[in-house]
């Protein structure tokens, strides 16, 4: 069964996924970029090879989300997946159902923060940024061959979140990126908890290995190694056509410091009551 990793874009995905994987996919807790693909994603090319159809249209994988993961859940064991997808329907079809899901551990983070990341990630100035994360139809693709490839629909940042975090489908365990930076043992043993529990994992929380996984998975360490052995999901800029820092930021990614004043008043006017809701400040 699988449990995913869910998250609107730009908002800790790769970081907890790398915890994650430093923890379950090594003896030590130590990270390696190598290891980052056993927790894949999807939805991805790869799991829809088998279909006999032209995905020339953005949304057509859609139609085989649901069996794409009959396949995939056959032999019955633990799986982790990342997904930026909401949970959401397109064109009538499911993204995932409990059959299929046993749990979802979603990561949420100051959309003042999303934003200023997302700028640097997608190539987008403070207006495209912003409308994209307000529209109700945002998705990312990819093509190739005239094939529409890993498509996933986003919707908006707040739909994104909603979709997820209310659903009754299944238990879900929501991270907030900023609780992560500031108390990473308490929230990684929470999320390990959650996913012995949903996975039915024969195991306890290892707080040793637990450590030497955050250690090993800090901003600064991550970012020296994608310098060094580069990283194969850094993004190809559209615009540029060079390879983009993927670890680009980390603390220094303070919306207080970097957004436009016009842009940081449209926000907090805009999510006022989502930023409330999830403990987020309006002004410092």
């Amino acid at each position: 069964m699988i449990t995913w990793l869910a998250s609107y874009p730009k908002s800790g995905n790769t970081w907890l996924r790398a915890l994650l994987t430093s923890y379950f996919y090594s003896s030590s807790g130590e990270f390696d970029f190598k290891k980052m693909s056993k927790i894949y994603q999807f939805p991805a090319k790869t799991f829809f090879k088998g279909y006999k159809k032209n995905f020339s249209n953005l949304p057509d994988t859609a139609e085989f989300w649901i069996d794409a993961q009959n396949k995939i859940n056959t032999d019955n064991s633990f799986k982790l997946f990342k997904t930026h997808n909401a949970f959401l329907k397109i064109n009538n079809y499911n993204f995932t159902n409990k059959e299929n899901t046993n749990g979802c551990v979603y990561i949420v983070r100051d959309p003042r923060n999303v934003i200023t990341s997302i700028i640097n990630h997608y190539e987008h100035n403070y207006r495209e940024a912003l409308d994209w994360m307000l529209d109700d139809k945002g998705y990312l693709f990819q093509k190739e061959e005239n094939q529409f490839i890993n498509f996933q629909f986003l919707s908006s940042w707040r739909n994104h979140y909603k979709s997820w975090v209310e659903t009754k489908e299944f238990p879900v365990f929501t991270v907030k990126y900023e609780d992560l930076e500031q108390k990473p043992m308490e929230v990684f043993e929470n999320v390990i908890n959650f996913l012995i529990k949903v996975g039915k994992l024969n195991t306890s929380f290892d707080k040793i290995k637990a450590k030497k996984s955050i250690e090993s998975c800090k901003f600064s360490n991550l970012q020296q190694k994608e310098k060094q052995e580069g990283f194969i999901e850094s993004p190809i800029g559209q615009k540029t056509g060079k390879k983009i820092t993927f670890f680009n930021l980390g603390k220094d990614n303070d919306w207080k410091k970097l957004l436009p004043n016009n842009i940081k008043d449209e926000m907090n006017e805009f999510f006022e009551n989502d930023l409330k809701n999830w403990g987020y400040r309006i002004n410092d």
